[in-house]
């Protein structure tokens, strides 16, 4: 397993954990941390996606990183 694998699967979890904290009632979809860790595993599997030259995944991956970046600039200016 060399280091882009690693940065992948711990994307991965990433995704996983939070959609099942947010399944589970535990976070909130309007929450910083939710959003937060799906830009940490979108950047994860960005760099998996690319290292793998795997171009859909990658793009995927780069928009839901995007949408999550978004979100919490719209979180935060909305506390303001």
């Amino acid at each position: 397993m060399n280091i882009f694998q690693i940065i992948g699967w711990f994307g991965a979890a990433s995704y996983l954990i939070s959609y099942f904290l947010l399944s589970i009632n535990k976070l909130k979809a309007n929450s910083i941390t939710y959003q937060l860790m799906n830009v940490i595993g979108g950047i994860c599997l960005v760099i998996s996606a690319y290292d793998t030259k795997d171009k859909p995944n990658l793009f995927t991956n780069f928009v839901w990183m995007c949408i999550g970046l978004a979100t919490i600039i719209s979180i935060l200016k909305r506390r303001r």
